[in-house]
């Protein structure tokens, strides 16, 4: 059951890597480390984590994600891995399952990011989608399961001199967490600039 003295002001974010092989200790887990080191340095409000790491085995999935945010009360899940064509590959029809509202804008835009790169970023299927409770509201993005990948589709693409030229999807995640009750978030704008309409906007917090 939650605890719920828990500081609800406080971003609470849920990571989840997908692999049967890296669950099963066969090698080492990239995804956890790979996002845990983009949100330190992206994160300027405060947060915690919960991490999961298991199989490519539908039921785990959704058994993972409707913890997350029913028990944990996690405002944004993240998984990476199980995006792809094949047969084992179910993360988005597992992130489907447990949703009550789909957000397809993310993954047109983290195909268009990728396909900068790649002509195979056609084949990736990453979903993204809300879950609501009675109470409680949270964002669920599938990511690539790649580090550089990851990196890519969360900050977008800018050019030699650091300005911006593809909008990463996590410059939206922030006003979309406004929206579905989440606490208010701000990021570190040399890493990925959160956008939100200006009567959205509070304050900078001070350094």
């Amino acid at each position: 059951m939650t605890d719920k003295s828990v500081d609800q002001s406080k971003l609470k974010i849920g990571l989840v890597s997908i692999s049967d092989r890296a669950s099963a200790g066969i090698y080492q887990d990239q995804g956890l480390p790979a996002l845990q080191e983009w949100f330190g340095k992206a994160m300027t409000t405060p947060w915690d984590m919960v991490t999961r790491l298991i199989p490519d085995e539908r039921a785990a999935i959704e058994q993972a994600l409707i913890a997350l945010v029913d028990e944990e009360e996690c405002h944004l899940v993240i998984t990476t891995g199980g995006t792809g064509p094949s047969r084992r590959d179910v993360t988005p029809e597992a992130t489907l399952a447990v949703a009550t509202k789909e957000m397809p804008g993310f993954g047109e835009q983290m195909r268009q990011i990728s396909l900068k790169f790649v002509p195979t970023a056609i084949l990736s299927r990453q979903v993204a989608v809300i879950r609501e409770t009675t109470t409680h509201a949270a964002l669920i993005l599938n990511l690539p399961g790649q580090p550089k990948s990851i990196k890519e589709t969360l900050e977008g693409l800018k050019d030699a001199d650091g300005k911006q030229q593809v909008a990463g999807i996590f410059a939206a995640v922030p006003y979309c967490i406004d929206l579905i009750g989440g606490p208010y978030i701000e990021t570190d704008d040399a890493v990925c600039k959160a956008f939100r309409p200006k009567n959205a906007l509070r304050p900078k917090n001070p350094a």
